[in-house]
């Protein structure tokens, strides 16, 4: 009998297959858990809607959402998710989020009675279509069949929306700090596109990320066709926070630019979604000279080169002259046909507005002008209440 000989194949064929497959698997992964996610807000969505509609019929208060509580954890002793607290967030949930797109039966409407023995026409009728994960729950007595489960076209209204990709505890943080749903669907859109993790969004939401998306000084529109012009305003913040740096506020160009490329991932996160890190101090040799930049990029979203120039003092007219000689040099030595006009950003740590307006206007290539911080402010209510820099280092003198 002869063995079998041994597979020969192509190392490199099969490396395609291989990463073929993990990327499927991975994405796989990533639908379920997104799927799941969207279940888990709908019955909570459910849950709180139930609540409010019971709470505004009855007239009931909060000793009906204690008792509820305690009746569910002793139903289910081993699920998370049915404490008081949470109740009341899915209550809040329910009513804050748009639900004109999710139109929610009465609580009547969900219990579905058919008397045994009735005709399966009969039954088919009366029984909505369901996904094929939702079960059939039985009475005890075997007399009625009750099915309490949502209409799939209402699911899948719900899990239409954005806020429905968004985890539980992101929303609960959104629920406490943002009180607008314009201001919440905003950041549920930056979660989604970005992947922030609750740390994220908290640090976002405390930068005010919402008031200053967009709102930095520049010429787009002048300068970009309108729809290439709306995307790249909406690309760009002022002010950008580098408190991540841990430097002091008399800190060198050359410092700030060691300590962002050292720390690139958390200045690529800083910047937003779509940055590609090209270089720093980036040569190009114009006219046999050298020319450096300070950080390049690449805009995957935009399709374009993104030149960003860092200073340590205000903003002044020639830094956009500076800015637009490099943006050419750009556009004639790296910039391919089918990328767009590449754009250029000033980093810095004061603008006047009427200064940046009036140089702009000068301007014919994509310029925008930003400030950054490196360190935050501290609250109003806690200022004077803490030493300062220089308080805290003559302490340390004295004790030496």
């Amino acid at each position: 009998m002869s063995k079998d000989k041994p597979v020969i194949f192509d190392d490199k064929s099969y490396g395609h297959l291989l990463d073929s497959i993990k990327t499927r698997i991975h994405s796989s992964q990533h639908q379920v858990a997104m799927y799941v996610n969207s279940e888990l807000l709908y019955t909570y969505w459910n849950i709180g809607h139930a609540l409010n509609q019971e709470r505004d019929r009855q007239g009931w208060g909060a000793k009906v959402v204690d008792q509820l509580a305690l009746d569910l954890k002793s139903s289910f002793p081993t699920m998370k998710g049915l404490s008081k607290r949470n109740l009341q967030y899915m209550m809040r949930f329910a009513a804050e989020w748009p639900t004109s797109q999710i139109v929610q039966p009465d609580a009547a409407q969900l219990e579905i009675e058919t008397k045994k023995g009735a005709n399966d026409d009969k039954k088919a009728s009366l029984k909505p279509k369901v996904p094929p994960s939702t079960k059939q729950i039985q009475s005890p007595d075997n007399q009625l069949d009750i099915i309490v489960q949502p209409v799939v076209a209402q699911f899948q209204a719900f899990e239409s929306q954005a806020f429905a990709r968004v985890p539980w505890s992101h929303h609960m943080l959104l629920l406490d700090k943002i009180e607008t749903i314009e201001e919440r669907s905003f950041y549920c859109e930056q979660i989604i596109s970005n992947n922030w993790s609750k740390r994220v969004l908290i640090n976002k939401v405390d930068q005010d990320l919402y008031h200053s998306q967009g709102k930095l000084s520049n010429n787009f529109a002048q300068v970009l066709p309108t729809n290439q012009a709306s995307m790249v305003t909406e690309t760009f913040k002022d002010p950008y926070f580098f408190d991540f740096l841990q430097l002091g506020a008399e800190s060198s160009e050359r410092e700030i630019e060691d300590s962002l490329t050292t720390q690139i991932g958390k200045f690529l996160l800083e910047l937003g979604a779509g940055f590609a890190y090209m270089g720093r101090q980036y040569k190009l040799e114009i006219g046999g000279k050298e020319y450096f930049l300070d950080l390049l990029f690449f805009h995957t979203k935009l399709n374009c080169y993104v030149n960003i120039e860092l200073k340590i003092d205000a903003f002044k007219p020639e830094y956009a002259g500076k800015s637009q000689f490099y943006l050419t040099a750009i556009d004639e030595e790296l910039k391919g046909e089918h990328h767009q006009p590449s754009v250029g950003i000033v980093l810095c740590k004061e603008a006047n507005n009427i200064v940046v307006e009036y140089t702009l206007k000068q301007s014919s290539v994509p310029l925008g002008v930003a400030e950054y911080k490196l360190v935050h402010e501290l609250p109003e209510q806690l200022r004077g209440l803490l030493p300062s820099a220089e308080e805290i280092n003559n302490s340390i003198k004295r004790t030496q």
